[in-house]
């Protein structure tokens, strides 16, 4: 059996910030939220969190994660202090339990399974991750002979200096046999320069002690501060994008974009530079997006191109245009060979095939039919100071240029709307909507302008 504990409760003053240090975001998602997605592979018979600061706000983060059982550890004394909160609620586990940093985002699951599997097969009581770092400052030492096994681990403050001539690392990430350590950690003293009580202290107690040395470094980056997360940002940007790469897709300038990691794309499409993908969002074979486009939580189909847009909660059918400078809001579904050009505004509306609305129009609140042609300017008005109301406009019909559509409304097939019309009636199939006001000429208007003023009398 296996458990795993995430240890989430310090406070994260360096980031300074209002929000607990594992609910800063990364990449779309919290850290914590990374650090527990990193061991769902794994299939754990139990998931805990330790939580202290702020932990009503953690938990109501994580509330949607129903197997996930939250334990509090208050004060906080050191991770030592936090695992000893639970020797109760795993009074009756028999397994092993892995223990996992809240700030440490970027393990990859592969990783945690080989952790997993050596300590099982060693017979270990326990065993830890380790990294060789170029500069350990910081960070623990790990002491071990050349077997891996391990004699001792030494916190950064605590080091002589000869002893930080040693490289290789603590990652805080460890694999217990639960029945040892819960018969070690009322053992631990806060006999340290800081006065905590340390999980570290707990593998000269235990033995066999094993490590184990990860590949890559960057997978135990831990974040305390703010550059610490812009550093885990730029290399969980690169995982991304490399993988994306190798699966067919070309950024042209990677450094500028930024994916989350539930974005998701086609073959053949390429990405632009400074474009940003949010959510769960879904590029089809064959897009072009870009340059300067931001699309979260959308789908877009096959041979979709998007130009200087944003696209927010909308879905994309193939072969359609979007942009220069437009914006689609939630609720709006394209149709394909739809045409969306510059400075257009589409929101909670459904545009049936090859619909164009190419300039300086406002489409709220409505259902367009096939082929309807939307001059510039036209705007559905769709707020009556208290409702909003649809708009429906038939398969075949225009709009001319400077048009108010005026809901609720209903327009038939093959309806042409005059330029500069405000239609606040329903129109029939087949019909010339007119709603302007009538023309006035006033012939030499400017001579009498130029006339001079009679005198006062």
């Amino acid at each position: 059996m296996l458990a795993v504990a995430v240890l989430a409760a310090g406070k994260g003053t360096r980031m300074k910030s209002a929000l607990p240090k594992v609910l800063q975001p990364l990449a779309g998602a919290t850290l914590v939220e990374r650090v527990l997605a990193s061991c769902e592979q794994l299939q754990p018979e139990r998931r805990l969190l330790i939580v202290g600061h702020q932990a009503e706000r953690v938990e109501q983060q994580l509330q949607g994660l129903s197997d996930l059982e939250f334990v509090l550890q208050q004060p906080q004394n050191g991770t030592g202090h936090a695992v000893q909160q639970l020797l109760e609620p795993l009074n009756n586990f028999s397994g092993d339990l892995l223990v996992l940093n809240g700030d440490v985002p970027l393990l990859r699951p592969q990783t945690l399974a080989a952790l997993l599997e050596q300590h099982r097969s060693s017979g270990a009581a326990v065993t830890l991750l380790t990294a060789r770092l170029d500069d350990p400052s910081g960070y623990g030492r790990v002491f071990a002979d050349a077997n891996g096994s391990v004699s001792t681990i030494v916190e950064h403050r605590d080091c002589s200096d000869q002893q930080r001539l040693n490289h290789l690392t603590n990652a805080g990430i460890y694999c217990f046999n639960w029945a040892k350590l819960a018969e070690v950690l009322p053992k631990l003293t806060t006999d340290n320069d800081q006065g905590e009580l340390y999980l570290t202290d707990t593998v000269a107690l235990l033995q066999p002690a094993m490590h184990r040395e990860v590949a890559d470094a960057d997978e135990i980056a831990g974040i305390n501060d703010r550059l610490q997360l812009s550093q885990c940002e730029t290399a969980l940007q690169e995982r991304l994008k490399r993988h994306w790469m190798a699966e067919g897709v070309s950024f042209v300038d990677p450094a500028s974009c930024t994916l989350s990691e539930d974005c998701r794309f086609g073959q053949d499409v390429v990405v632009e530079p400074q474009c940003h993908f949010r959510g769960s969002s879904s590029i089809g074979d064959g897009c072009r997006i870009g340059p300067g486009c931001l699309i979260e939580d959308s789908s877009l189909g096959a041979g979709v191109t998007v130009l200087y847009s944003v696209l927010r909660q909308v879905q994309v059918a193939d072969h359609c245009a979007i942009g220069p400078f437009a914006q689609l809001r939630p609720g709006t579904s394209l149709a394909e060979h739809c045409h969306i050009g510059n400075f257009v505004e589409v929101k909670n509306s459904s545009l049936a095939n090859g619909v164009k609305v190419n300039h300086l129009s406002y489409i709220g609140d409505a259902d367009l039919g096939t082929g309807v042609n939307v001059g510039a300017g036209t705007i559905t008005a769709n707020y009556d100071g208290v409702r909003k109301h649809r708009t429906v406009v038939g398969a075949g019909s225009k709009t001319g240029a400077n048009s108010v559509l005026v809901a609720p409304l209903t327009l038939g097939e093959d309806v042409t709307v005059g330029a500069g019309s405000t239609i606040t009636k329903d129109v029939p199939a087949g019909s010339l909507a007119l709603g302007r006001a009538r023309q006035l000429v006033k012939e030499n208007w400017s001579n009498q302008l130029n006339q001079p003023s009679p005198p006062a009398p």
